[in-house]
């Protein structure tokens, strides 16, 4: 069975998101080697993630994310000691 053109954007759409977390790493990884700590890390990485967003989508989706990552951060979805079943 042949993928359908959805099946096909979904897999292009997880494959880049895999590549951005791998940049992401390296900067991150590029930071802590230069010193910077993890907090300041964060904080940076945070508010240009949300610069973008509002640059490209408006303030209210900017919030509709904030507010999404909220309701996961209570799920525990970030949480390090979190097991996958």
């Amino acid at each position: 069975m042949e993928p359908s053109l959805n099946d096909i954007d979904d897999m292009i759409v997880h494959e880049k998101r895999q590549a951005a977390l791998e940049y992401q790493n390296e900067a991150w990884a590029d930071g802590m080697a230069d010193g910077i700590e993890p907090e300041i890390i964060a904080d940076a990485a945070i508010a240009l993630a949300i610069r973008e967003t509002v640059r490209i989508h408006g303030e209210d989706a900017a919030e509709a994310l904030l507010t999404s990552l909220r309701d996961r951060i209570h799920a525990g979805e970030f949480s390090p000691k979190r097991t996958l079943q």
